[in-house]
């Protein structure tokens, strides 16, 4: 074997075969936008099935939460190890491995629901789906890295990103059809056929990584980085029905901090650590961390919420509730890819700033709506919030992966990919909390000001809970006029408290696109030190 043949294979970068399919970049970015693709439709499908989830199981909205936060729970306690995993034995294997036990764990919940109609089985299943979940994210990302060179990667993650927005504007659509023509179940069931095609196309296409060099596993930091994620992530769950100021949630933020500086003594003195603490010597790649989580924490307090305004405040069924999210997913779809370019052209400083100014503007323009808002008024706002997700989505993701080595192309993407669940956990609880903090706040006074029948403390109890999301505590019997201004308090009070959870989006958007200006492209000489064979052998193309 020549030097430059050894040199390229070490450095994880691959010529395509001659005529053959496997490790083609074409090829090989289509099988990991198809892998993860499952990911996204399970995202927005299930922001549009939650309203007939929660009403067909009767939960309340801490319930129906863990749907969404039990899943986004263990991706984010898994995602670095995950990621590890495929630097040490290959990105293919973890890649597959990953496609089917999502499939496997959807056609679960699934069937949970169908059988059992429990909410607890489901949740437990959630948290299965996100550990499959977290197989599929950083190796995508890690393949992409070992077979675009920094140069070309932008347009790849741009590609990616495209196919990515076209799947997550979709689910809206084909959630709202499978919830109002067969069952909510259906939308879990529509991710094994994905999952068959992925499986097919991942064999076929995609050329295994080499395995890094690392010799152990770094078990103590395995488990030190776990324990912290979980603490503080159940902390911020659960941080609103604890109470933020009482001792349990102290104690999970307490204890996070403590495991956290354990972790990081531990990864100083490792020989072979779990995450490299030298990766956030780049400032641009820490930057854009944080910049994921601000993104995510906006962007899922967006969608959660808006489905639930949508139906149970206007009424409109499933699929008119996918279609008015359209604007936005479709922007991603048009704005990947030109993000992917205007990137390439100008840097990242530029695009991110614009991008995060955007959404912080879309998501105060939200907050105006009340429960007369004419929903008309949301699709301009929606266009601009999606136009300025794009930029920051290709963009941030290719600052973290990029800035880092080739070797640690895992690691990084799964940093990325904790990031993004971390700020999707940050969005629904502390924005879910502000709801219900605002509800409590509002719903008294409200009541009694619309001369309604006094409640007892049980009662003010579940009408909060109904108004949290958006329903309406109408008994059976009641009188016209009573349920209606019942309805009408319930609807005013849950638009005011969505109008303070956007104002606090936006303002977290608005710290975004400063954080923005501490990015920069990542330079081709990270991405090839090994000398002009190298480089020569990694040159693949689109």
């Amino acid at each position: 074997m020549s030097d430059t043949a050894v040199s390229a294979a070490a450095r994880g970068h691959r010529a395509p075969g001659r005529g053959g399919l496997r490790g083609n970049p074409t090829l090989t970015l289509l099988a990991a936008a198809l892998g993860v693709m499952m990911v996204a439709l399970d995202g927005t499908i299930v922001a549009v099935a939650n309203p007939s989830i929660q009403s067909h199981l009767h939960a309340s909205l801490a319930g129906i939460q863990w749907v969404t936060n039990g899943y986004l729970l263990a991706l984010a306690v898994t995602l670095i190890t995950i990621g590890k995993f495929g630097d040490r034995f290959g990105h293919r294997k973890i890649f597959l491995i990953g496609v089917v036990g999502f499939g496997l764990s959807s056609a679960a919940i699934g069937l949970s629901g169908d059988i059992a109609g429990n909410l607890g089985l489901i949740i437990a299943f959630r948290v299965l789906l996100g550990i499959f979940g977290a197989m599929l994210q950083p190796t995508a990302l890690a393949l992409l890295r070992n077979t675009f060179p920094a140069h070309k990667l932008n347009s790849a993650i741009g590609i990616w990103g495209a196919v990515l927005g076209a799947s997550t504007a979709a689910g809206p659509i084909i959630g709202g059809l499978l919830v109002q023509h067969i069952n909510w179940e259906a939308c879990f069931y529509v991710n094994v056929p994905v999952g068959l095609i992925a499986l097919t196309v991942g064999m076929v296409v995609l050329r295994e990584t080499p395995p890094s060099h690392a010799r152990s596993f770094d078990i103590p930091g395995i488990a030190l980085l776990s324990v912290s994620l979980f603490l503080l992530v159940w902390g911020l769950i659960k941080g609103s029905s604890y109470g933020w100021g009482s001792g349990r949630t102290i104690a999970f933020f307490a204890g996070a901090v403590v495991v956290a500086a354990l972790f990081i003594l531990r990864e100083r003195r490792a020989r072979e650590p779990l995450l490299p603490l030298r990766l956030f010597r780049s400032v641009p790649l820490s930057a854009g961390t944080v910049l994921v989580i601000l993104l995510m924490f906006a962007m899922f307090g967006a969608m959660f919420f808006m489905t639930f305004y949508l139906e149970n405040v206007h009424g409109y069924d499933p699929v008119k509730t996918g279609l008015w999210l359209l604007p936005m997913t479709a922007m991603l779809i048009v704005g990947s890819p030109i993000s992917g370019w205007l990137l390439t052209k100008l840097g990242p400083k530029i695009p991110l700033f614009a991008g995060m100014i955007f959404a912080a503007v879309a998501l105060f323009g939200l907050s105006r709506l009340t429960a007369g808002s004419d929903p008309t008024s949301t699709i301009v706002w929606f266009v601009l919030l999606g136009l300025g997700l794009s930029p920051v989505i290709v963009g941030a993701t290719d600052v973290i992966v990029g800035n880092a080595a080739v070797q640690l192309a895992g690691v990084a993407s799964g940093l990325q990919s904790t990031a993004m669940q971390l700020g999707g956990v940050l969005g629904t609880a502390v924005l879910g909390s502000i709801m219900s903090a605002r509800v409590s706040s509002l719903l008294p006074a409200s009541w009694a000001a619309a001369h309604l029948p006094a409640l007892s403390a049980a009662q003010l109890s579940e009408a909060k809970s109904a108004v949290e999301v958006g329903a309406a505590p109408v008994s059976p019997g009641l009188p016209t006029q009573i349920a209606g201004s019942i309805t009408r308090v319930s609807h005013d009070v849950f638009s005011g408290g969505m109008h303070t959870a956007f104002l606090a989006a936006a303002a977290v958007a608005l710290v975004g696109a400063f954080i923005a200006l501490l990015t920069r492209r990542p330079d081709e000489s990270d991405d090839l030190p090994a000398g002009p064979p190298a480089r020569q052998a990694a040159e693949v193309s689109l």
